[in-house]
């Protein structure tokens, strides 16, 4: 009988372990703290929303949105073109205090909540934290170039890339240096984080492992082409797209490319990050198309055919994938079968990603309108 139980304690644990492989942390039902709510990067929320969903309220950041909304304790982070941080009730709109960064702007560096303080980059390079109630700020610290990339905060460090060519760990509390790791080309794309190890793959075409305690490359391995996109860290792979038309997945041991996917007829970079949920990678291309992945092979399982390419960052909740395209559209689709279940009119282009918790969906727009569904 104890053999038995022994077995069959063995069996549960590596079918546990199998299934934690496989589902990647995402954010809570609650909350969406960072860019792809959480640090694994993965793209989903625990949340539940209605299958037709309606504008609860919108608010004009007096810019184009091209960063993506955070979202902790009931409240809507998000900057905007125009150099300002807004802070607004997630229940109606009402905004709750406005941070000026920079004349420069806030473009793609969406903020990271944690500890009472908000963190974001901007277009003049330099990395703020300010704090979350007040709005007042509570350190900034200057890189040498663009922060485009999006902060994703470990323990009590803060990790950002800069267009200075370098990938920065920050205290969290004071914005005092820990270290900074040079690479070949701009840092772009948001670092995804994983058992201490931050994972980036840049505009030098190569996917860095960088130990969070120290800064030590642990390794590289050549992609082979220029990365804008964040990689999604699962299964002791990542995942991400090229500059060169494809999807990769590189296994983080062998540090080999498992699998290229590229769409049979249409070859257009894709930029935006992918989301990994249910066995599937989901991503936007420039081909104007939302592409589903077969994790495990590479093989296509469906594809979305938009009117314009498609930069924003899928997000799924449920059997739902949510993207932003930039005719002007949110897109609703079935996750399974790819086809649309709504379709929101927004007005202008959406580049930026959507933020999701607590039952509703907050977006942004090029013409600087904040949309909340739910």
């Amino acid at each position: 009988m104890r053999a038995r139980i022994q077995s069959l304690c063995v069996v549960l644990g590596l079918t546990g372990a199998l299934l934690a492989a496989q589902a990647p942390a995402g954010a809570p039902a609650d909350r969406w703290p960072q860019f792809r709510g959480s640090s694994s990067l993965a793209g989903t929320s625990a949340t539940t929303l209605p299958d037709a969903l309606k504008v609860l309220w919108t608010y004009n950041a007096g810019g184009p949105i091209e960063s993506s909304a955070a979202i902790v304790e009931g409240t809507v982070y998000v900057g905007s073109v125009t150099g300002e941080l807004h802070a607004l009730q997630l229940a109606d709109g009402t905004r709750k205090w406005t941070y000026k960064a920079a004349e420069e702007g806030i473009g793609e560096s969406s903020p990271a909540v944690a500890g009472g303080l908000v963190y974001f980059g901007d277009l003049g390079g330099t990395v703020h934290a300010v704090d979350a109630a007040s709005g007042k700020a509570a350190w900034t610290f200057k890189t040498g170039g663009e922060v485009k990339s999006s902060p994703v905060v470990t323990g009590d460090r803060v990790i950002v890339g800069s267009y200075d060519a370098h990938l920065y760990a920050l205290g969290a509390k004071d914005g005092k240096l820990l270290w900074k790791v040079q690479t070949d080309g701009y840092v772009h794309g948001t670092p995804a984080v994983v058992d201490g190890v931050a994972y980036i793959a840049g505009c030098d075409e190569i996917l860095r492992a960088i130990r969070v305690s120290d800064g030590k490359e642990i390794f590289n391995t050549s992609a082979g082409a220029y990365t804008g996109a964040s990689p999604v860290i699962a299964d002791g792979r990542a995942y991400f797209g090229t500059y060169e038309n494809e999807v990769l997945a590189v296994d983080l041991t062998s540090r080999k490319i498992l699998w290229r996917y590229k769409h049979p007829d249409r070859s257009f970079p894709f930029h935006s990050s992918a989301a990994l949920s249910g066995g599937r990678l989901f991503v936007g291309g420039r081909d104007r198309m939302v592409h589903a992945i077969d994790a495990k092979s590479g093989k296509g399982a469906w594809t979305f055919m938009t009117r314009a390419r498609i930069d924003s960052s899928p997000v799924v909740a449920g059997n739902r994938v949510y993207v932003g395209g930039s005719e002007g559209k949110l897109f609703v689709l079935d996750a399974g079968s790819g086809k649309s279940v709504f379709e929101f009119e927004a007005g202008a282009p959406i580049t930026a990603s959507p933020a999701l918790a607590a039952g509703r969906l907050v977006i942004g727009s090029q013409d600087g309108n904040l949309f909340c569904l739910g």
